[in-house]
């Protein structure tokens, strides 16, 4: 027989009761920053982020004292010679590319030069509440909310599959971005059920 408190299952409660208790101190903000989530391009046309824990290979045409694989640090910077601490997270492959070659032209004449992500290490999602193996994921490329969801298990019986949400931070302030399981799950698209979207690095996923 299941524990009850005022209709609601004890072990539903206690959870809910713990994620208020964690975002406590975010409450004004996610009040005002609930959204439906922006998809974005899709993901074939999207050019890979670099974040902080990447490693990155840096090749300058006919130097290898500037050729070098770098980790990013956790402050977003990679080291170079001559260049010392450079911004790489928050940057495309392109555009760090594009910045290095800027940096580079007062110390030799037209650099070619060109910026690899080796190792992916800065896509991680953190799923709490009512799933199956709650935790910190790491993720090699793209995920979307199901993948997370997957890796984390699943969803327990006690899950409100209509009210998960995706927390996710912007600045000062932190977005609260609805999910509905159910209605996605059962493909009901004539009533307007958003998209299985993608994830960013740094996502929680609360699942009351």
């Amino acid at each position: 027989m299941r524990d009850m408190t005022f209709g609601v299952p004890y072990r539903s409660l206690l959870v809910s009761l713990s994620i208020v208790s964690i975002l406590s101190g975010a409450a004004p903000s996610l009040a005002q920053h609930r959204e439906t989530a922006d998809p974005g391009p899709p993901i074939g046309e999207r050019e890979y982020v670099i974040g902080p824990e990447d490693v990155l290979d840096i090749a300058v045409w006919n130097n290898k004292e500037m050729s070098r694989t770098v980790p990013v640090r956790p402050d977003g910077r990679i080291s170079l010679p001559l260049l010392n601490d450079v911004q790489a997270a928050g940057l495309t492959p392109t555009q760090l590319k594009d910045g290095l070659h800027t940096a580079l032209a007062p110390y030799m004449p037209t650099p070619e030069l060109s910026v690899i992500v080796r190792e992916v290490h800065s896509f991680k999602v953190a799923v709490i509440g009512e799933v199956k193996t709650p935790g910190r994921f790491e993720f090699g490329s793209v995920a979307t909310v199901l993948d997370v969801l997957a890796k984390a298990g699943g969803l327990t019986e006690f899950a409100v599959r209509d009210r998960v949400v995706i927390l996710r931070r912007e600045g000062s302030t932190t977005r609260q971005i609805p999910f509905n399981y159910t209605k996605l799950t059962r493909n009901d698209a004539a009533k307007g059920v958003q998209d299985n979207f993608c994830l960013k690095p740094g996502d929680i996923i609360l699942v009351p």
